[in-house]
């Protein structure tokens, strides 16, 4: 766990994990309103030569172009939705997730089936401060440090 006081620690955080991504991988990240979710995206998107991030909440997904692309997915208004057509499915990630950098906000367990290979970030505010868990699965993730 680590423990992140401020919004440039959180930017920092991002970069750092940014710095040691390829094409293929996967984040979810998950938190509650207002934890740092997109600014922890902006901060993987510097460290890939991509400004301008902002929340896709209500486009859903957004691909940034940089040294890697940058899918940036904002599942929760898909998890709110009661309209079972409503789903992360229709955004066909798959067919440019091999090229790109997915990452995820609210993805969850719908996120967790487009890849046994992810990097699982979970931001807790319920303090002052953010304390920040990260979760591997797969030998993708054998060498990386948070």
């Amino acid at each position: 766990m680590l423990t992140i006081a401020t919004s440039d620690e959180m930017f920092e955080f991002g970069k750092h994990i940014g710095s040691q991504l390829k094409a293929g991988d996967l984040i979810l990240v998950n938190g509650p309103l207002g934890a740092g979710k997109t600014l922890l995206t902006q901060g993987i998107g510097a460290a890939l030569g991509i400004s301008g991030i902002t929340s896709p909440t209500f486009v859903i997904s957004r691909v940034h172009k940089g040294k890697i692309p940058l899918i940036h997915v904002d599942a929760y208004r898909l998890m709110q939705s009661d309209d079972p057509s409503f789903s992360l499915d229709d955004l066909d990630l798959d067919s440019e997730r091999e090229s790109a950098i997915t990452v995820i906000e609210w993805g969850g367990t719908l996120a967790a089936r487009l890849s046994d290979e992810r990097l699982e970030i979970t931001i807790d505010r319920t303090m002052d401060k953010r304390v920040v868990s990260a979760v591997t699965h797969g030998t993708r993730w054998d060498e990386f440090s948070l």
